[in-house]
C-alpha cells in the first residue's frame, strides 16, 4: 500500500461526492433530519424520552447509512468496470480500500458532528459525559458503517445485493444493539450474541456518556469498534474482487 495513491483515491472519491449533491445531502443532512423527527415525534410524550433514546439513534443513523451509501458505491465502482482499470495500475485492493475508507470517514466525520450539533445544541438532548468523546463515538460508528460496506460490496455481485445484505449485517445488530431492551435483560443466547455484535459496543459507548461523566469504560467500547472497523477493511482487502461476474 503506498500512501500517495491511497491519498490520490480519497481524493478522488471525495470529488464524486462533491459533485454528486443528492448522496452529499443524503450522508449530510438525512441523519440530522431523522434525528430532528425523532425529537419532535417525543415532543409531547412526558418523561425524558428523546434523551434515553437520542444518544442511541446517533450512533445508529450514522451506522446505516455510511454502511449503505459505502456498499452501494463500491458496487457501482466495480459493475462500472472503474475498479478494474483502477487495479491496473500500480495500485493494491489496500489502496482501494483505505482510499475509500479515508474519504468516507471525512465525510463521516462532518456528518457526526453536524448531527452532535443539532441534538446537543438545538434539541437540548442532555448529555453527562464529554461532549467531544461523544462525537468521537459517533465518528467511530459511522466509519465502522463505512468498513462493513466496503465488506459487504466484496460479496455481493450487484447494487442490489449489496442492500440485500442489510437485513444480514445491520438490523440483527440494531434490535440486539440494547436500543430497545437492555442487553443483560435478554435471554443468554440473544445476550451472546449481542456481544460480538460491533453496534451493541457503540451503543453501551453512548449510553454511559449520556448517564455519566466517567469515560473509563467509553474507552474500550470505542476500541472494539475500531478493532471490527480495522477487521472489516482487512477482510474487505483480502476478499475484494476487481469486476462484478
Amino acid at each position: 500500500m503506498t500512501p500517495r495513491i491511497t491519498l490520490a483515491v480519497a481524493g478522488r472519491v471525495l470529488t464524486q461526492l462533491r459533485r454528486d449533491h443528492r448522496t452529499l445531502a443524503m450522508l449530510l443532512v438525512l441523519p440530522c433530519l431523522l434525528i430532528a423527527l425523532l425529537w419532535w415525534m417525543f415532543d409531547d410524550v412526558p418523561g425524558d424520552t428523546f434523551n434515553t433514546f437520542g444518544p442511541g439513534l446517533l450512533a445508529m443513523f450514522p451506522f446505516i447509512i455510511m454502511f449503505l451509501v459505502t456498499s452501494v458505491t463500491t458496487l457501482r465502482e466495480r459493475g462500472s468496470g472503474t475498479l478494474e482499470r483502477l487495479l491496473s495500475m500500480p495500485m493494491g485492493k489496500g489502496d482501494f480500500l483505505v482510499g475509500y475508507a479515508l474519504a468516507f470517514g471525512l465525510v463521516a466525520a462532518l456528518q457526526s458532528v453536524l448531527a452532535v450539533a443539532l441534538s446537543v445544541g438545538f434539541l437540548s438532548m442532555e448529555i453527562e459525559g464529554s461532549l467531544w468523546l461523544l462525537t468521537v463515538v459517533a465518528v467511530a460508528d459511522a466509519v465502522l458503517g463505512t468498513a462493513l460496506g466496503l465488506l459487504v460490496s466484496a460479496f455481493a455481485q450487484t447494487e442490489f445485493q449489496a442492500v440485500q445484505f442489510m437485513p444480514a449485517f445491520v438490523i440483527p445488530q440494531i434490535l440486539l444493539c440494547g436500543l430497545f431492551v437492555p442487553r443483560a435483560s435478554m435471554p443468554e443466547v440473544l445476550e451472546a450474541i449481542s456481544n460480538v455484535l460491533p453496534l451493541s459496543y457503540a451503543m453501551d459507548a453512548m449510553s454511559e456518556l449520556s448517564r455519566t461523566a466517567d469515560s473509563s469504560a467509553v474507552w474500550g467500547d470505542l476500541a472494539v469498534v475500531a478493532g471490527f472497523a480495522v477487521a472489516a477493511l482487512l477482510l474487505g482487502a483480502a476478499t475484494l474482487k476487481r469486476r462484478t461476474a
